[in-house]
């Protein structure tokens, strides 16, 4: 079976859930108050404390934490402001960020080529998927990546990143189930000098737990390649349990940082909050979804504004950066402005949107939009924007120009062509214009409310 980064059939929840609702719940109760007691305070703080224990933090990180916080919150700089509840808000958001390692810790890739990044963990982390997905994301920067499978123990490993490379089209050294790990990294090594490649990722075997056979083989192989970069690959959805296996591996290893996978199913969160402080290494990069492009450097200050209901701007624009063209996105804009917006249009932007990932978790990056209470229950189903992308395509140029023109014939033709039904036709025709008008109110800043009803009906099934 291979490794992924989601539990199946989820489609990309919104990032710490349960953990992100009850923070913003606890310190909702103290928006838009005149003044503020101290018991004020440690009201809201004993639920913090509460919401950051059931999300499985670290006892001593949480107790430090709110300590942290509690003495800034009741000091001058709060209760003397005139909107105390959000001077609050303001230090729990910084006090996360710094929490989480303060600045996005990048890969050391710098001096002579090839660089090593190897990656360890234990079994079912996601370390063979995190493998390709880093190749892949190095690959778009402008680097030269090699995958190595050096995995010669879980069945099939190796045909597994030997596929993911071929979907990528990035190069996967192997030498096949029955050569040793440490000769498989020498070779690879050498491989990459002789085809000019400037990042080798190695793909090391798991095991089921920390184990002495497992620490020496990986020591070894440490020996031989002279990492530049040893992620530790941890499984969110574990909990404290992935701490102490970050501090098992720290103890044998001069870990670099982490790659947290299934951070978009981690109900609880405590991993990520908790791993920078007890273990001392940063997290680098984050799993957020099943597909190979779902992998995101890791900026503490943008999780904690996620985690805290404020939105990701800055994430939001660099995903639209990378699956939208420049000079299209401009064309796309002067159409909004003269109310041109085509259903042809629309076909392409819902594609691109798509590309940028689960529609839940961009919502979640808009504020306004950003509130876990507020996307509760938004279950976006795939098929139905397969659905809609089907009754597009069955209508023709002229109508996709001029929706207008579609009357009660034309419809049944679409509903025909497209498999779907009327009903099917008519709802995307009245979402559409709702939509149109929609993205010119998002412009001006207003619509927040309206935004999560038009989005919920269009794209639930």
């Amino acid at each position: 079976m291979p490794e992924t980064d989601s539990p199946a059939g989820r489609g990309g929840a919104a990032l710490f859930g349960n953990l992100a609702e009850r923070l913003q719940a606890a310190l909702g109760k103290l928006k838009g108050r005149g003044k503020l007691s101290e018991r004020d305070v440690e009201e809201a703080l004993r639920e913090v404390r509460l919401a950051l224990l059931e999300a499985d933090v670290n006892f001593r990180v949480v107790k430090d934490f709110l300590a942290q916080v509690k003495e800034r919150a009741v000091g001058q700089e709060v209760m003397q402001s005139l909107t105390p509840g959000q001077q609050v808000i303001k230090i729990v958001h910084e006090e996360l960020t710094a929490l989480m390692g303060g600045s996005h810790a990048r890969l050391a890739l710098s001096g002579k080529a090839p660089h090593v990044v190897m990656l360890v963990g234990l079994q079912g982390s996601g370390k063979t998927t995190s493998a390709a997905k880093l190749a892949n994301l190095l690959r778009k920067q402008g680097h030269r990546p090699l995958l190595v499978a050096a995995d010669v123990y879980r069945p099939a490993a190796i045909r597994q990143l030997e596929v993911l490379g071929q979907q990528l089209e990035v190069p996967v050294f192997s030498l096949g189930e029955r050569h040793d790990p440490v000769d498989i990294a020498r070779a690879a090594l050498s491989h990459a000098r002789d085809r000019g490649h400037d990042v080798v990722v190695v793909d090391t075997a798991g095991r089921l737990h920390v184990d002495e056979e497992l620490m020496a083989e990986l020591e070894r192989m440490a020996e031989a390649l002279n990492p530049r970069e040893t992620l530790l690959v941890l499984d969110a959805m574990t909990g404290q349990e992935a701490v102490n296996v970050a501090q098992r591996f720290n103890e044998r290893f001069e870990l670099s940082g982490f790659i947290l996978t299934k951070l978009d199913g981690d109900a609880r969160g405590g991993a990520a909050l908790s791993v920078r402080a007890v273990v001392g290494q940063p997290v680098k990069f984050a799993g957020v979804g099943e597909k190979l492009d779902q992998l995101e450097p890791f900026h503490p200050e943008r999780m904690a504004s996620r985690i805290l209901g404020m939105g990701d701007v800055l994430t939001l624009i660099e995903k639209a950066q990378m699956a939208m063209d420049a000079e299209e996105a401009q064309r796309m804009a002067a159409k909004l402005k003269s109310a041109e917006f085509t259903l042809e249009d629309f076909l392409v932007q819902l594609r691109q949107v798509r590309n940028m990932g689960p529609l839940d978790q961009l919502l979640g990056m808009i504020p306004g939009l950003a509130g876990a209470s507020q996307l509760k229950g938004l279950d976006v189903d795939e098929k139905q924007l397969k659905r809609i992308e089907a009754i597009i395509q069955s209508m023709t140029p002229e109508e996709r120009a001029h929706p207008a023109i579609i009357n009660g014939s034309r419809r049944r033709r679409i509903a025909r062509g497209s498999g779907t039904s009327v009903q099917d036709v008519n709802r995307l025709l009245k979402q559409f214009e709702q939509t149109r008008g929609l993205l010119k109110q998002l412009g001006a800043g207003k619509g927040s409310r309206r935004a999560r009803s038009i989005f919920a009906r269009l794209f639930q099934g």
